[in-house]
């Protein structure tokens, strides 16, 4: 009796978790702007019909933008990339009236190289920008 009681409980929390549906989705972005030459990861959750949140992946939204290429959840801007800024564009595949559209900066400036190993053990600041 103990174990139907259990399968009982355990198959209404399993039913009630897939239940749950996506009813928005939010780009929540690593950055600020993307970078030229790399693999940017979009980061797409979608908020659930009980308030939670879930982190999607390209199983779970198809990923758009005219000027650049997306592999899974990575778009890849060329290294030769000319616009300043992207759309993009992401769909919930299992209800596509659900997407979300948003513009996103290509970084302009470069990186700063990265301080030394010992300029970090003797507590050196950081210099700005040793190419300029």
């Amino acid at each position: 009796m103990k174990k139907i009681i259990l399968l009982f409980v355990f198959t209404a929390a399993v039913s009630t978790i897939f239940a749950q549906k996506v009813d928005s989705i939010y780009f929540h972005l690593y950055t600020d702007s993307l970078k030229k030459g790399q693999h940017n990861y979009i980061n797409v959750d979608g908020k659930l019909s009980n308030g939670r949140w879930m982190p999607l992946t390209s199983k779970d939204v198809q990923f758009f933008c005219a000027s650049a290429t997306f592999s899974g959840n990575e778009l890849i801007i060329p290294t030769d990339f000319k616009e300043e800024k992207v759309m993009v564009k992401a769909v919930l595949k299992n209800n596509p009236s659900v997407w979300i559209e948003r513009t996103i900066w290509i970084k302009i400036k470069p990186d700063g190289d990265l301080p030394t190993k010992e300029e970090i053990m003797r507590g050196i600041p950081q210099k700005k920008n040793r190419n300029n």
